[in-house]
């Protein structure tokens, strides 16, 4: 139907301010005079009122629709670089105040320094390094952890200038939103929202020990059990002790196979540890190796050198330490569990916990022993 420019006029809606005006009208709020006209008498808002109204509520109007948060560039880039628009995500308008209220200094892979909520930075965080399909509570465990983590890293970091970077064999993995909308593709939307609602729900939460922030460490993939951290770095800590974790094969890649020759093996053995005897028959070469109660390795003898498993996983790029090695008079067959250092919380084991009816506070505590969920700051 064609409509007549008048008839636009008239329906076309009223502003916030005028409607708010003409409710107070009614409402007798603002005051009326009378005033005498050639053609009879009009009533009109007293003007000293009527200014009243706009001053209260134009500041109102004007920082509706105001990003709560905008990123500094650094002005200090390699070569007088200026640093590229860095998208923040809509988290910042539906996260709690804690998060909204806190910055975090990001090195980007690109080598500039973003600064951004942290309620931005962790829904980067939680959609790189964990799956968007997994269940909202191991999402939500996922990031206390990340929170806490970048505490950690604030309060002692090691990038000059910046709290964390975005590498996830240093800090953390991080990704920007429309990044990972377009890898999700049609599950944007509702992957986006889970993580939205994870980092609002937990807004400002952590892990805390003995009232301190806890090294929350994280791995993929656990072979029946996580690894006690003195086993893979030396020292032990209270938290970070071996536990059950109940995912399996329903993990893509649990289990998988490595297959090298005795040259290779030869090869990069001796070049880490010059001191290993590699001479004779390849299948007297690896002796028999201590494990913990997972089945994971503590130390396997290598040439007469003694290795721990993560030794030995680095070394051959095994995806565990959780392993066995055997000599088939062609190559050396590794048979691996799992995947990662296996020290902290398991994310598949969290989203197995979370699907038999578990908390994020659950599998928090169940994780990192003896610890409490709590306000960060």
């Amino acid at each position: 139907m064609r409509n007549s420019a008048g008839a636009a006029r008239r329906a076309a809606p009223l502003s916030y301010s005028h409607r708010l005006s003409h409710k107070l009208v009614a409402e007798g709020a603002i005051g009326m005079v009378d005033i005498k006209t050639g053609s009879g008498t009009r009533r009109v808002v007293s003007a000293a009122l009527l200014l009243t109204i706009v001053l209260f509520f134009l500041p109102a109007l004007i920082v509706r629709g105001e990003p709560v948060y905008q990123r500094k560039d650094t002005d200090d880039l390699p070569g007088g670089e200026s640093a590229p628009p860095f998208e923040q995500s809509p988290t910042a308008s539906t996260a709690g105040a804690r998060d909204r209220g806190r910055a975090v200094r990001l090195l980007t892979k690109e080598g500039y320094v973003a600064e951004l909520t942290m309620a931005d930075y962790l829904w980067g965080v939680a959609a790189a390094e964990m799956p968007a399909s997994f269940e909202e509570e191991a999402l939500k465990a996922q990031v206390c952890a990340a929170r806490t983590y970048t505490v950690i890293r604030q309060n002692g970091g090691k990038h000059p200038g910046a709290d964390i970077c975005g590498d996830s064999t240093c800090c953390q993995a991080y990704i920007e939103r429309s990044a990972a909308e377009a890898r999700w593709g049609l599950n944007a939307g509702e992957y986006g929202e889970k993580i939205d609602r994870a980092v609002a729900e937990t807004d400002g939460l952590g892990i805390l020990y003995n009232g301190q922030p806890i090294q929350a460490l994280f791995f993929s993939s656990a072979a029946g059990k996580t690894v006690d951290a003195a086993e893979v770095w030396g020292n032990s800590v209270a938290y970070l002790k071996s536990v059950d974790s109940p995912e399996g094969d329903e993990v893509p890649n649990y289990r998988t196979q490595v297959e090298l020759g005795a040259e290779e093996v030869k090869s990069l053995t001796l070049a880490a540890y010059p001191g290993a005897d590699l001479s004779g028959d390849p299948a007297a070469w690896f002796g028999e190796a201590s494990r913990n109660d997972g089945g994971g390795v503590i130390s396997i003898p290598l040439g007469g050198v003694t290795l721990t498993g993560g030794q030995v996983r680095a070394l051959f790029s095994l995806r565990s330490a959780s392993f066995t090695v055997a000599w088939n008079g062609a190559q050396f067959i590794f048979d691996v569990t799992g995947y990662g250092h296996g020290v902290g919380m398991s994310q598949y084991g969290a989203n197995a916990m979370a699907k038999n009816g578990s908390s994020f506070q659950d599998i928090l505590t169940w994780y990192y022993t003896g610890a409490q969920v709590g306000a960060l700051w």
